[in-house]
């Protein structure tokens, strides 16, 4: 079978590979061209715009960050909709709300094409396994048709029903991680300043009833300062906001993940800069090292305000989520950074 794979990020690149690995043939578009140049390598063809993509293949598969993206990929020149139509179908894995996916639904309908929506849960390592859930809903024959796909990338495929459920379900659960993530992180950082062991914390919760593969895999790295990012922290607060206003259509009280939301959103814009900042301060500890301290004063005031951030450049800088990243230039945090504003809160 051949397969357009359009969105090589995180989790595109990992799910496009897994693809090639079991013999599927796949051709592989991204805004950034240069990034298709890894999976060439193992056997993929590159189309040089999405309508190229749609053109070559049947059924085309897209992965991207946000509603805007999915939107562009879709409607811009040489997007998706130039070359779509009857015989070839169209699964839009990107978590974006119901609206959005309701209208690419009726754009790639409407040409006579077969849309399904299939968001996923799971991070960066499950899209590397193929240990991924699909929440797909939308044309069933389609969902039929793309199973051998699904059974590659997922460990379980579920359909939801009519076009808009995939993307609610998506969006249900993104909202109980975040929520999980901020009490989680509230109890290692109570645990810490209460005279506790963090660890003990690890093993105890998980022995008990609330044990799961995220505290299970994220407590470690976040006790190190790790934050790699397996889920970038500003798609978890574009997840959360998103549900947040599907709980207002719907008329649900929402005041634990509103809570978490603005958690995150703290994080979103004062972790993010000062991580992207620590790295600006560590070039220009290679470039400028005798006036090193006065760019960095300078960057505290213009990015960050006046706060205690010392302690957690030093942190940040001993860290592999942070070694890693200055090898590939500015990069953003895993969600599980919401433990860093926590720690950095003082009475």
């Amino acid at each position: 079978m051949e397969v357009g794979f359009l969105g090589l990020g995180i989790m595109g690149k990992a799910m496009s590979m897994n693809l090639l690995k079991n013999g599927f043939k796949v051709t592989v578009w991204n805004r950034t061209l240069s990034k298709c140049n890894e999976l060439v390598e193992f056997g993929a063809s590159i189309g040089e715009t999405p309508a190229q993509v749609v053109k070559k293949c049947r059924l085309t598969i897209a992965m991207l960050s946000d509603p805007a993206a999915a939107l562009s990929v879709v409607f811009d020149k040489d997007g998706v909709l130039e070359q779509i139509g009857s015989g070839k179908g169209y699964i839009d894995m990107s978590t974006v709300d119901p609206e959005t996916s309701s209208k690419i639904s009726q754009a790639i309908t409407s040409t006579g094409g077969a849309f399904l929506e299939a968001p996923v849960s799971g991070s960066k390592q499950p899209a590397e396994t193929g240990q991924l859930v699909i929440l797909a809903a939308g044309d069933k024959g389609l969902y039929e048709e793309s199973i051998p796909a699904f059974d590659v990338l997922g460990k379980k495929s579920f359909f939801l029903g009519q076009v808009g459920n995939g993307a609610k379900m998506k969006l249900v659960v993104n909202m109980i991680m975040g929520s999980m993530m901020n009490a989680f992180s509230e109890g290692l950082v109570l645990s810490e300043r209460s005279g506790l062991n963090p660890h003990d914390l690890l093993d105890v919760l998980d022995l008990g009833a609330i044990a799961n593969p995220m505290f299970r895999g994220k407590g470690p790295a976040m006790l190190k300062s790790n934050h790699s990012p397996a889920f970038p922290l500003k798609h978890q607060q574009k997840d959360m906001r998103l549900a947040l206003a599907l709980g207002d259509e719907n008329a649900v009280s929402m005041p634990v993940a509103a809570a978490a939301n603005e958690v995150l959103l703290s994080a979103s814009t004062r972790i993010d800069p000062m991580y992207r900042t620590v790295m600006e301060i560590s070039f220009c500890e290679l470039s400028f090292p005798s006036g090193l301290a006065s760019h960095r004063r300078m960057l505290f005031w213009s990015r960050l305000t006046w706060i205690d951030i010392d302690a957690h450049s030093c942190q940040f800088r001993k860290a592999n989520s942070f070694k890693k990243a200055r090898s590939m230039g500015l990069g953003d945090l895993d969600f599980s950074a919401v433990y860093e504003i926590l720690k950095m809160t003082k009475d």
